[in-house]
């Protein structure tokens, strides 16, 4: 009998200890495996940051190869200097010529003095049997120790043009981007030679590090490999780590409780949403967007927002993040579009007010999507508002070609497409091509990123250069400070949002906020006391 007591109290000893520990040790593993998707994220951004760089550098390179086609076959006294013209004016080139049968006849860095093309690149030529191609290499006859770039383009008489790219261009680039977060990173075109910011092969991954990001341009045969550090690993890791360190000590201190109580009835998260929306505890908070360039509001994201009857606001994160882990997400988007719905009843805005609504990946991707989003349209049809569906990157992974039909529709039907927290995901840069969008939101994250009105923010710039060339309108999220505001303002960004211009605030004082500061600009904010910036503070 005391063998079989002592057998259950060390049971029960061993299951509190495990109660205990699970709660850290999961937080252990989970802050460890969300810093190495962190860190995996910010390598894909910087990984698509080079390829659009060397995408530029290859558009510039082949301009002027095309150039330099129309003077072949003509004698080397005639063409001598327009090619040291080139060679001079134009960025980027080390060298640029032309050839026959593989011979330079006249280049800008040597004028007449014929030679082989392999003797300028100091190796063979590459086998392949193209008419044209780009190749990497280690240094040229006349610059040995830096690397280059050759594109070259053979016509089938036999003449051909090239041109030589210094790769200091791109070496600088990749240097800024070591020097920050000390990224190992290689670049080679075609079979080249790989252009690296450090001697030898990228090492391979530690314990800690993910392994090496590699990827290509769609366009050019130009291949990229990241890796981070695990240091860096490391620091991400101990932050996450320390913000989920008091959760897990509640939770270890509650499943304690609950395992010495024998507490196991347990409410489910979608019971407790099915409960809140039959008992009203959701209701839509509104985030005002500020148009730069009409100096004015322009619309409000919808934000959905609960609170429970002793007082409680639920994290919008943890009840979105169970809604669509528990299938509730759809429901809970019918609940969102009623609620708005009925606070629009009495709204007064101008035509063409942009009403953001979020849109879940699996709302979207269900067939149902189309028609709850007309009948939307048609119960708020007396704003005359713009409806625009605010979708995660993730939202256009799957069923991509069925979804892009259904965002193409709804665009001719007059609604905006927009794509949040742009950067963040895992989206392919290919995709805001393929997608029929309007607007891209760019995250906070990299609005932090600027630190002063001058100072330079290499991956922020070159979202808001890549939005531009594709004729997309910009929406800055989490803009804070007036010297963020004049910085977005200088570099093109359209529309801002943020704690600097308003705080998301309920439905009851959105049209009292739109009366009194709807036209006012956000650095002006304070000096008419917006009480909305100080004074409406919820868990957001």
């Amino acid at each position: 009998m005391r063998s079989v007591l002592k057998n259950t109290r060390l049971k029960g000893a061993l299951l509190l200890l495990a109660a205990a520990l699970l709660p850290l040790i999961l937080s252990v593993a989970f802050s460890l495996f969300q810093a190495q998707k962190t860190v995996q994220r910010q390598l894909q951004a910087n990984a698509s940051i080079l390829i659009n760089q060397a995408d530029s550098i290859s558009d510039e390179a082949w301009n002027m190869v095309s150039r330099i086609r129309q003077l072949e076959g003509q004698p080397c006294e005639a063409i001598e200097q327009q090619l040291q013209r080139y060679g001079t004016l134009y960025a980027y080139f080390r060298s640029v010529g032309v050839t026959s049968a593989d011979l330079i006849t006249c280049s800008s860095a040597y004028g007449g003095e014929q030679a082989k093309l392999e003797t300028m690149i100091r190796q063979p030529l590459p086998a392949m049997n193209k008419a044209w191609w780009s190749f990497s290499v280690a240094g040229t006859y006349g610059v040995p120790d830096r690397p280059a770039v050759l594109f070259y383009r053979r016509t089938p008489t036999g003449y051909g043009s090239y041109a030589v790219v210094e790769a200091q261009y791109l070496m600088d680039f990749m240097r800024a981007i070591y020097e920050q977060r000390g990224y190992q990173i290689s670049m080679q075109f075609g079979d080249g030679y790989p252009i690296s910011t450090q001697s030898g092969e990228i090492q391979a991954p530690s314990y800690l590090s993910p392994a090496p990001l590699k990827t290509q341009s769609t366009r050019y045969p130009i291949h990229v490999t990241v890796k981070s550090t695990g240091s860096e690993i490391a620091d991400v890791w101990w932050q996450t780590f320390l913000t989920f360190l008091p959760m897990a000590l509640i939770l270890a201190v509650m499943l304690v409780g609950l395992l010495v109580t024998w507490l196991k009835r347990r409410m489910s998260f979608a019971d407790d949403m099915r409960r809140a929306i039959a008992h009203g505890e959701f209701a839509v908070w509104y985030q005002p967007v500020y148009n730069i360039e009409l100096g004015c509001c322009a619309g409000a994201e919808a934000l959905m927002r609960w609170q429970r009857p002793n007082g409680e606001w639920v994290r919008p994160d943890v009840f979105i993040d169970a809604a669509e882990r528990e299938g509730m997400i759809i429901p809970l988007t019918h609940h969102l579009l009623d609620l708005i719905a009925r606070d629009a009843k009495n709204w007064t805005v101008p035509p063409g007010f942009h009403l953001g609504i979020n849109v879940a990946a699996e709302h979207l991707q269900h067939p149902d999507f189309v028609s709850d989003i007309r009948d939307f349209a048609v119960r708020i049809a007396h704003l005359n508002a713009t409806i625009t569906l605010e979708l995660t990157e993730r939202s256009l992974i799957q069923d991509g070609e069925e979804v892009a039909k259904r965002l193409a529709l709804l665009q001719q039907e007059g609604m905006r497409i927009a794509i949040d927290d742009f950067g963040t995901g895992h989206c392919a840069l290919s995709y805001l091509e393929q997608f029929p969008l309007d607007y891209l939101k760019i995250d906070k994250g990299f609005v932090n990123t600027i630190e002063s009105e001058h100072g330079e923010t290499p991956v922020l710039e070159a979202i808001i250069s890549l939005s531009h060339r594709l004729k997309l309108e910009v929406l800055a999220e989490g803009v804070e400070s007036a010297m963020q505001y004049r910085w977005l303002r200088e570099h093109g960004v359209s529309f801002i949002q943020g704690y600097l211009y308003a705080r998301p605030m309920p439905n009851a004082d959105l049209m009292r906020w739109m009366t009194s500061y709807g036209h006012v600009a956000p650095d002006d904010m304070s000096l008419h006391g917006s009480t909305n910036r100080a004074g409406i503070v919820i868990n957001t």
